[in-house]
C-alpha cells in the first residue's frame, strides 16, 4: 500500500537533504517549527521552580532546546497547566516569554484541564482569548516592547459561533513549496454551549458543527499551501485515555469520524497532531468505514505526569483499536518535536532526555520519599527519532517479518526499488498483556522522496540519475537498519562507458562534508566488494556493483539517506 509519503526513523536523512537543494525556482528558504506536549505539574514542589501547577522546571530546559534549533514558532497541544485556574494559565502563557524574547512564536489551544471549571472561569475561555490573541493575528510582543508578527491568512469557524473567536483557529507560514496550513480545533465546552456525551469530558462546538471550516480550510485547491497539518489536544485514537476528538469513545458518532478522517486524506495532509496522552506514539490510523486514514503523533510529555496504554482488548475500546497500525512508541520521558519543511519534504526530529522510566504524580521523577522527589532533574535531550514525509513521494507499511521489495517508486524517468531485505525487529509496544501477549508489535513505515539532479559545473562529475530519499528502515534508537539491497537506474547519455565499467562508479551517497562516496562506505560492517554484474542472492552486506544490460546500479546496505548514482568522486 502506497500513498504520496515519506517516513524515516534514524539517519542522516536530514543532513544529506540539506546538502541536496533541488533547482527549483518555488522553493525558498528552509525553517522550522516546534511542538511540545502537555505541561501540568502534579505533585509537591520543594524547589519552588513550579508555580500554580505549570512545570516551569520543564518548560524552561524544552524553550531553551527550541531557541538553540532556531525554530519560528512553537506550538503547544492543551493542557497548559494542571487546575486550568487563571492564575495557572497566566503562570503558563509568562514561561513562554523566553520564546518571545527570542523572536519565536507561541501558539496554544485549551485541552480538557483549561476546560473543566464553568463557574470559575467560563471553562477558560475569555482567559485565553485575553492571554493568547496571537490566535487571531500572529502579532506578539517583546518584554522590551518590540513586536514582530509570525504567520498570515488567520481564520477562526465565525460562521458556526463568534464564541470560537481565537480558540478554534487557522493560519499559514512559509513561503513557495515550503508555505504550510496548520488548523486547530478547539472542541472544548463555552458557556451557553455543552455538548453531553458517553465520556467524562462534555464538548462545545463539535467535529460536525465546525467540519465545513476545516473543509475549506483544508481545501488544496484553494489554500496555496502545499503543506498541511492539522491539530487538536484529544487524539483520533489514543493509547491511555479512551476518550477522542469526536464526543464520544471510539466507536461513537463515525459519520462524524468519516467525513473528517476524508477531508484530510482528501487534501493531502499527512500528519495529524495532538496530545493528552502523555506519550510519544506514532500510528496510521484509519476511519471506521475504513476508506481514509492518517498517520497521528501524540506528543510526549512535558510534564511530571506520565501515562502507560491500556489493554488492547479494554471493552472501553470498543474493538475500535483494530484501526490502529502501532509504528513507534516510547513512554514516561519528557520530549519535544522539531519540524523542518524544506520544499516537498517535511522532516519530524523526536528528542527526549536520555534517562526517561520517569516515574509519574506523587512519585516524580524517580520515586516517592527521596531527597530529590519533586525536583526536575537537568535533562540530557537526544536525538530519539527522525521521520520524513515527501509530498512527491510514496510510502510502504512493512510489517514485522515482510520483505522491503515492496518498495518501489519512479521519478522524472528514474527507477529505485529495494531487491532484498526483510523487517527484522521484533520490537513491540507497552500495549499490556492481551490474551497472554507482550504489546503491539510496530510496523515500520518505508518512505520515498525525490530531488531533482543539480548540473554541475564540472564534465563527468554530473549525477546520473535523481536524487532517491529513502527512510523507515531504522527503528527508535537504533544506529542502522536492517540490510537490505537497494538498486536504482541510470541514465546512460550522462554516463562515460569507461565510468561504467569502473568500480569508481555505481550508487552513492552524500557524507558529511557533502562528498558523494561509495554507499557502502556508510554500512556499520561489511567490507566493501565491487562486483560487475547484476546482484544475485547470498552477496554480503557492503557488495555493490553495476548492472549494466539493464542500467542499474545496486548495493547492499544496512543505512537509510539520500542515494544517487554517479562516479565517486562527483561533486
Amino acid at each position: 500500500m502506497s500513498v504520496r509519503r515519506l517516513f524515516g526513523k534514524t539517519g542522516a536523512l536530514f543532513a544529506l537533504f540539506v546538502l541536496l537543494h533541488a533547482p527549483a525556482a518555488a522553493w525558498a528558504e528552509p525553517w522550522k517549527f516546534g511542538v511540545m506536549g502537555d505541561t501540568q505539574w502534579t505533585c509537591a514542589d520543594p524547589s519552588g521552580r513550579n508555580p500554580n501547577t505549570v512545570p516551569v522546571s520543564i518548560i524552561e530546559q524544552v524553550n531553551r532546546q527550541f531557541i538553540d534549533a532556531g525554530v519560528k514558532f512553537v506550538i503547544q497541544v492543551g493542557d497548559l497547566s494542571d487546575d486550568g485556574k487563571e492564575v495557572s494559565e497566566e503562570e503558563r502563557a509568562a514561561a513562554a516569554r523566553p520564546l518571545l524574547d527570542a523572536g519565536i512564536g507561541f501558539f496554544a489551544f485549551r485541552g480538557n484541564h483549561e476546560a473543566q471549571k464553568k463557574n470559575e472561569n467560563g471553562y477558560g475561555a475569555p482567559g485565553f482569548r485575553q492571554r493568547y490573541r496571537q490566535t487571531r493575528d500572529g502579532g506578539f510582543t517583546k518584554s522590551d516592547g518590540g513586536s514582530f508578527t509570525v504567520g498570515s491568512n488567520f481564520s477562526s469557524p465565525v460562521k458556526v459561533s463568534r464564541d470560537l473567536d481565537g480558540l478554534s483557529y487557522s493560519f499559514d507560514c512559509g513561503e513557495g513549496e515550503e508555505r504550510a496550513r496548520f488548523v486547530i480545533i478547539d472542541n472544548w465546552p463555552l458557556p451557553g454551549r455543552v455538548f453531553a456525551n458517553s465520556t467524562h469530558y462534555p464538548s462545545g462546538y463539535t467535529i460536525a458543527d465546525q467540519q465545513p471550516w476545516i473543509g475549506e480550510r483544508l481545501d488544496r485547491r484553494k489554500r496555496a499551501a502545499p503543506h498541511a497539518f492539522v491539530l487538536s489536544h484529544q487524539p483520533l485514537i489514543a493509547e491511555g485515555h479512551q476518550d477522542t476528538l469526536f464526543s464520544g469513545f471510539a466507536n461513537e458518532h463515525p459519520d462524524w469520524q468519516n467525513a473528517f478522517f476524508a477531508s484530510l486524506q482528501q487534501n493531502g495532509v499527512q500528519l495529524f497532531i495532538c496530545g493528552h496522552d502523555h506519550i510519544h506514539q506514532r500510528s496510521i490510523i484509519s476511519s471506521p468505514d475504513g476508506k481514509s486514514k492518517v498517520e497521528q503523533l501524540i506528543a510526549q510529555s512535558c510534564s511530571s505526569k506520565f501515562y502507560t496504554p491500556k489493554s488492547l482488548d479494554d471493552s472501553r475500546w470498543f474493538g475500535q483499536k483494530s484501526r490502529e497500525i502501532s509504528v513507534s512508541q516510547e513512554h514516561e520521558a519528557v520530549g519535544y518535536y522539531i519540524f523542518t519543511i524544506d520544499g516537498p519534504t517535511v522532516t519530524v526530529d523526536y528528542w527526549a532526555d536520555d534517562h526517561g522510566h520517569w516515574q509519574s504524580d506523587a512519585s516524580y521523577p524517580q520515586g516517592a520519599g527521596r531527597s530529590d522527589t519533586g525536583v526536575t532533574p537537568q535533562f540530557h535531550f537526544a536525538k530519539k527519532e527522525r521521520w520524513s514525509y515527501s509530498l512527491n513521494g510514496k510510502q510502504f507499511l512493512v510489517p514485522q517479518g515482510a520483505s522491503y521489495a515492496v518498495v518501489r517508486d519512479r521519478f522524472n524517468g528514474a527507477e529505485a526499488r529495494i531487491l532484498d531485505g526483510l523487517n527484522a525487529s521484533e520490537s513491540r509496544d507497552a500495549s499490556p498483556a492481551t490474551g497472554g501477549g507482550r504489546g503491539r508489535v510496530l510496523t515500520k513505515v518505508v518512505g520515498t522522496g525525490w530531488i531533482a539532479a543539480k548540473p554541475s559545473k564540472h564534465r563527468g562529475n554530473n549525477l546520473a540519475s535523481a536524487v532517491l530519499l529513502l527512510g523507515g528502515l531504522g527503528e527508535l534508537g537504533g544506529q542502522h537498519t536492517d540490510t537490505y539491497v537497494l538498486s536504482m537506474s541510470y541514465d546512460t547519455a550522462k554516463v562515460r562507458p569507461k565510468m561504467i565499467s569502473s568500480d569508481g562508479f555505481g550508487l552513492v551517497t552524500k557524507d558529511a562534508a557533502g562528498r558523494w562516496i561509495n554507499a557502502v562506505e556508510a554500512n556499520s560492517g561489511g567490507a566493501a566488494t565491487f562486483i560487475d554484474g547484476p546482484w544475485k542472492r547470498g552477496y554480503a552486506l557492503g557488495s555493490y556493483g553495476i548492472d549494466r544490460k539493464h542500467h542499474r546500479a545496486w548495493a547492499v546496505m544496512n543505512h537509510e539517506g539520500a542515494f544517487a548514482v554517479a562516479n565517486f568522486s562527483a561533486h
